[in-house]
């Protein structure tokens, strides 16, 4: 989603009223009422608007407060800081550097070792799932980037990349449709458009974009029309949904080298990342759940 949609009617459509209300204009949710209040497992908190990666589990902490706190942004560009004098108060509101999503305020009482308190409101944050140390081994939080990738069942296609060193967190659900959060069982019958995608967080320092492709393409067929083994429909589409000028161009990249190693005409989509909607949490981490290794229905 461009920065430069952040006034548009176009948020509306594809945002929830509540997640609206939020982020593009300035709400805030009741204290005590976010899923991430109380939620302390291993991993990383992007924008629900676009995406970027923005703050890390390790310097969360209960402030008693009633929104989920942190005492540190995952990198200081990453949150965008300006005054903020709205109901006779003096604050320092925090947003998304990429998409200026509004995401809460900062206060100087925080601990050690910033002494700050970055106030959140969970309805603007999203989480990803950390992956296990070894895969993790040598990640830099600071330099964490995101991929988005469609390549048929997305449990095993989250398999696949939590197993892929340098691969910092990930997350699965629906992306590319047209239909403000999607449920799985509505995903499934071909309606909304979405194609069910993961989420992948690295280091590019550790594990390069162009490294991620070369997975993505080694565990799907990319030149099967809507189809991956006994998964049919639009939703199980291969695609590359990219966040950056950069990602695009070596997708494309990609794409071209990759024809000349099959006789089919590739047919992964090349887009634009845009919203996605996280799966519901039966979704996620399937495979290490259930222990299965391949998707069934």
């Amino acid at each position: 989603m461009e920065s430069s949609r952040e006034n548009s009617q176009d948020w509306k459509k594809v945002l929830s009223s509540e997640v609206y209300r939020v982020t593009r204009e300035k709400g805030t949710e009741p204290p005590f009422s976010g899923k991430y209040c109380h939620h302390y497992a291993p991993g990383y908190y992007v924008c629900v608007c676009c995406g970027a990666p923005l703050l890390f589990s390790e310097t969360k902490f209960d402030s008693g407060t009633g929104w989920p706190s942190f005492y540190a942004a995952l990198r200081p560009e990453a949150i965008r800081t300006q005054p903020d004098y709205s109901h006779g108060m003096v604050r320092e509101e925090i947003l998304c550097a990429r998409c200026h999503a509004h995401l809460g305020h900062r206060f100087p009482d925080g601990p050690p070792p910033t002494g700050l308190r970055y106030c959140v409101n969970s309805l603007a944050l999203r989480f990803c799932h950390a992956t296990s140390p070894s895969v993790s081994k040598g990640v830099r939080p600071d330099r964490v980037e995101r991929a988005v990738f469609a390549a048929g069942c997305f449990w095993g296609v989250e398999a696949a990349f939590r197993k892929t060193p340098g691969v910092a967190a990930t997350c699965v659900g629906y992306t590319g449709g047209n239909v403000p959060n999607p449920t799985y069982r509505l995903v499934c019958t071909g309606t909304t458009g979405h194609a069910e995608a993961v989420e992948v967080l690295y280091d590019p320092g550790v594990v390069s974009y162009g490294m991620l492709l070369k997975v993505f393409e080694k565990i799907h067929d990319p030149t099967s029309y809507h189809r991956q083994g006994p998964d049919w429909g639009s939703q199980y589409r291969s695609a590359i949904f990219y966040d950056t000028p950069e990602q695009r161009e070596e997708a494309e990249r990609w794409k071209k080298e990759a024809q000349k190693r099959y006789s089919a005409s590739i047919v992964t989509e090349i887009l634009p990342a845009g919203p996605f909607y996280e799966a519901e949490e039966y979704h996620q981490r399937y495979h290490e759940k259930h222990g299965l290794m391949g998707c069934g229905q």
